[in-house]
């Protein structure tokens, strides 16, 4: 008797779920403030190969935008609001990543070694 995909799906998706969970439970977070439009620290190191969460906590009463073209990333953050943002696996070597609203001062590294 041959099983039905929808029976076939409904037996694979709680180790779908549970899979999706683990890994986000797993991942290393690394957080970054913005404050008087720059971020603290402006150099992070991660380790390379490994997915992480960068948390982006805005201190500043206005918005700021981290962005970054290596890293294909872009996300407006209000004032005193946080982002989170799901970085790699990346290859070591270093990342610049900047905020387009101050980019004068708003600028910083992301590092994986």
């Amino acid at each position: 008797m041959a099983l039905s995909p929808k029976k076939i799906l409904m037996g694979l998706l709680p180790g779908l779920v549970l899979g999706s969970f683990l890994a986000h439970a797993e991942l290393v977070e690394f957080e970054i403030v913005i404050r008087e439009h720059r971020f603290e620290p402006s150099v992070v190191e991660i380790p390379a190969g490994q997915k992480i969460k960068l948390l982006i906590h805005n201190l500043d009463a206005t918005a700021e935008e981290f962005e970054s073209y290596e890293l294909r990333r872009e996300k407006i953050i209000a004032g005193g609001s946080t982002a989170t943002i799901y970085i790699g696996p990346l290859r070591a070597g270093e990342y610049p990543f900047f905020g387009e609203f101050h980019a004068d001062t708003a600028q910083g590294r992301l590092i994986a070694r």
